[in-house]
């Protein structure tokens, strides 16, 4: 059973500054994603000649503009990985090391 003390790392001032900065991070992909994904029914509802129009066979700019959509949700994913590798990781070792084998 661990014996760390949740409440003094919850408490910490670097918890709470990766805390506040993942949070704003995550948001904001959330933000982006969640427009990208409305502009398919706006897009569609508004625009219907545009997404109508093919590009090539029976591939219309609709049906692109939706698979694009699984483009920009691995792009996203891929985004927030980099950079939680290189921003939230570092900060979250830091605590881990400061607070390992902490008794409360």
């Amino acid at each position: 059973m661990s014996n760390t003390d949740w409440a003094h790392i919850h408490a910490h001032p670097k918890f709470k500054e990766l805390h506040r900065r993942k949070s704003r991070f995550l948001w904001t992909l959330m933000a982006i994603s969640v427009a990208y994904y409305f502009l398919l029914p706006v897009g569609a509802g508004y625009f219907p000649e545009l997404f109508k129009q093919k590009l090539w066979g029976p591939m219309n700019f609709g049906l692109v503009f939706a698979f694009s959509e699984f483009l920009v949700a691995w792009g996203i994913a891929a985004i927030y990985a980099r950079h939680a590798n290189r921003n939230f990781d570092a900060l979250a070792a830091e605590l881990q090391k400061q607070f390992e084998g902490s008794t409360p």
